[in-house]
């Protein structure tokens, strides 16, 4: 029984990261095969709270940008959560004509489907790096930081 839980969530997780692949063409129409219906989603900018306001979100987000993707690159799945390690490459009109590579976690919690999900990335990396004369304070802020 418990091989077959197990089994069931790591499904569950590769259905999550195929959801989330492709940034510019999310597979809305299957999030209620992922999500709870009163599923809460926070990242460092928003904090939602159920699957039509996520769903709302995302079909936001898809439209603003130009491409992205996801890339995996680790997990750790357990009986009821799961953390997902993650590059997003995307590409947004008022960011530039570059490419953005963004480093994230995701921790999802779950049973059957994901009632909780977290990203944690750096807002800065994401956004305030490419926005004109604040991306140059910031990285040399970043740069003084480090040494």
């Amino acid at each position: 029984m418990a091989d077959s839980k197990m089994d069931a969530n790591y499904l569950l997780i590769e259905r999550f990261k195929a959801f989330y692949h492709d940034v510019k063409h999310p597979q809305l129409d299957k999030i209620s095969e992922i999500y709870t219906e009163n599923v809460v989603f926070k990242d460092p900018v928003h904090e939602l709270r159920g699957a039509e306001s996520l769903h709302a979100y995302l079909s936001d987000m898809s439209v603003n940008v130009q491409s992205g993707r996801f890339e995996y690159l680790d997990q750790v799945v357990s009986e009821d959560t799961a953390y997902i390690k993650w590059n997003m490459h995307f590409k947004h009109p008022k960011l530039g004509k570059e490419t953005i590579t963004v480093r994230g976690v995701s921790q999802v919690q779950f049973n059957g489907r994901i009632y909780f999900h977290e990203d944690v990335y750096d807002l800065g990396q994401l956004i305030y790096e490419h926005v004109p004369l604040l991306g140059s304070v910031v990285r040399k802020l970043k740069k003084r930081l480090a040494v």
